[in-house]
């Protein structure tokens, strides 16, 4: 029997792109619930094979699911995730498709930048309103 560094990659690789994953597996891999899995399926961002009422996914359906995941972590929503992971399955080095993305990516960084600008703010704000509370406290003795 072969040791594991003498196997093939391409025998390695080829396995890991045949293997599939029951939607327990993939939800737990993602740390989501299996009701989360099939809301991605019923908007048809993830597309798993169907055999009888099971559900079968493949490696594309494990990378869309992490795109959509990564997608609503930088705070997207679903539609541009889509278009997003739409792109991901067109050939690759299309100029509009890059370029789209990098706007969106632009659009969502300002947005972020924008959301920590107005929670400093509120936090320095917060913070002077606990300096004065603690001051009158201390007056009042």
């Amino acid at each position: 029997m072969p040791t594991p560094a003498a196997v093939p990659t391409r025998a390695v690789d080829a396995d890991q792109r045949e293997r599939t994953w029951s939607i327990a597996e993939v939800a737990a891999e993602f740390g989501v619930t299996h009701r989360t899995v099939r809301h991605y399926e019923e908007l048809g961002l993830i597309t798993p094979e169907r055999r009888g009422t099971t559900r079968i996914y493949h490696r594309r359906d494990r990378t869309r699911l992490g795109l959509i995941l990564r997608g609503k972590r930088l705070g997207f929503p679903l539609e541009e995730i889509r278009t997003i992971i739409d792109l991901y399955d067109a050939p690759r080095g299309r100029r509009s498709q890059l370029e789209y993305v990098l706007g969106q990516i632009d659009e969502r960084r300002a947005d972020l930048e924008q959301r920590r600008r107005d929670l400093d703010a509120a936090l320095a704000e917060l913070t002077e309103f606990e300096r004065r509370c603690r001051a009158d406290l201390d007056l009042l003795g």
